[in-house]
């Protein structure tokens, strides 16, 4: 009784950062998107009208960033990052459930929690200074800063979700 509500609390838990995630990719091909019309009329205003636009830089920059961390755990989620199967597809499945799917999600946990650990602490640290772009928009730097973080511990979330499911499935394969 007290594994199938786990299950369902997992599933629901499974559910929310699936849909969390699916939006985030969204979000993701969208900014590239606006980077391009931005690059676009950048470089009109500058080949057609010679008058360089500072701002299509600086939001192309800042979306370029924006759109690669954002994704990451939507690409995570759906297990589409790159990875070297080389190896890993000649493993029994047995071990290649330790290692793929549980050893591998641990040590990218504890890499992401430096990363978060160190991005949050740059992130406040920049609210706490008022830090701001260097151009004529003087864009506010906390808030983008913080998305770095924020999506991190999300894909922690997923990360520690591939963790409780590789688990499951080694018992599984154990029971039988």
């Amino acid at each position: 009784m007290e594994g199938n509500v786990f299950i369902k609390i997992l599933n629901k838990f499974d559910g929310v950062l699936e849909w969390i995630s699916q939006r985030l990719l969204f979000l993701s091909g969208f900014l590239v998107l606006v980077m391009a019309f931005a690059q676009t009329y950048g470089m009109i205003c500058r080949k057609v009208f010679n008058s360089p636009s500072s701002g299509a830089y600086e939001l192309s920059t800042l979306f370029l960033l924006l759109c690669g961390v954002v994704a990451v755990a939507g690409v995570e989620w759906l297990d589409q990052m790159v990875r070297n199967d080389i190896l890993s597809s000649r493993f029994p499945s047995r071990m290649r459930i330790i290692v793929v799917e549980l050893l591998f999600p641990i040590l990218g946990l504890f890499f992401l929690s430096i990363l978060t650990w160190k991005s949050l602490g740059n992130a406040l640290y920049s609210f706490e200074i008022g830090q701001v772009t260097q151009s004529s928009w003087a864009l506010p730097l906390g808030p983008i800063k913080l998305t770095i973080p924020v999506c991190y511990i999300l894909l922690g979330l997923v990360l520690i979700s591939k963790i409780i499911h590789a688990a499951l499935d080694l018992r599984k394969k154990s029971e039988a």
